[in-house]
């Protein structure tokens, strides 16, 4: 993590995103622009929280290690969304994982500056209020996409979520952050299944294998199958 000094930069993430609009008060004294690399992580599992975030720009992925020490894919964050409310309110260290899937900038509140001035600030708890009651929703919906839905439509997702703009001809090409079996982990499922699901999906002509990751060929129906899960 990286704090950026650019005080034009910071404001307009917060008029962007009316962040400043959320408190009784004005904290734009107490914010400051983090950035975190691709790859990097925002929070780790049991690990104290050093900030409550804004995400601004960027998207994160949430998984959590259950106890047989595989990982299991919750939700993706995209930009706008509140990380860390729920611990820091709670005074507990971070429940969940959050790694950043591309580059990503956030507005940060310190720990401290959150317990000094905004645990009484009626406005900023109706706001928080709102968030948890989305993210308790999210979680409903994931869990059951996570029974649900086929690893087919589940990986459709996670490559619409994760995939990038490859820059040369504006095609989206997919790099996994993880091997293979690191994703297989993710989503719940054996390396050999989710072999079998992305040479489905480029048997149909969804997806195509490159030296570099996998392209979407077919966006239209990479949306169809993905159908906004893990969001």
């Amino acid at each position: 993590m990286r704090k950026i000094s650019d005080k034009l930069l910071i404001d307009r993430y917060i008029n962007k995103y009316h962040i400043d609009e959320v408190f009784t008060k004005d904290m734009k004294s107490h914010m400051e622009l983090l950035f975190y690399r691709k790859n990097e992580y925002m929070f780790k599992e049991g690990e104290p929280i050093e900030y409550l975030l804004f995400i601004v720009e960027g998207k994160a992925k949430v998984f959590t290690t259950v106890s047989n020490g595989k990982s299991l894919l919750l939700c993706f964050y995209p930009e706008s969304r509140v990380l860390g409310d729920i611990e820091i309110f709670e005074g507990i260290t971070a429940t969940t994982n959050v790694q950043a899937i591309e580059d990503s900038y956030c507005i940060g509140i310190s720990r401290e500056n959150v317990t000094i001035h905004l645990l009484n600030d009626s406005k900023f708890l109706r706001f928080i209020c709102s968030s948890l009651g989305q993210k308790l929703n999210r979680c409903a919906k994931n869990s059951a996409i996570n029974l649900l839905y086929s690893l087919e439509n589940r990986l459709a997702s996670y490559i619409l979520a994760a995939s990038e703009v490859s820059g040369k001809n504006g095609s989206r090409l997919l790099t996994f952050n993880e091997n293979l079996s690191e994703l297989s982990e993710l989503l719940g499922t054996s390396y050999r299944h989710l072999h079998r699901a992305l040479n489905s999906l480029c048997g149909k002509g969804v997806i195509r294998k490159l030296a570099s990751g996998y392209e979407i060929t077919d966006p239209a129906e990479i949306r169809r199958l993905a159908a906004d899960l893990y969001n």
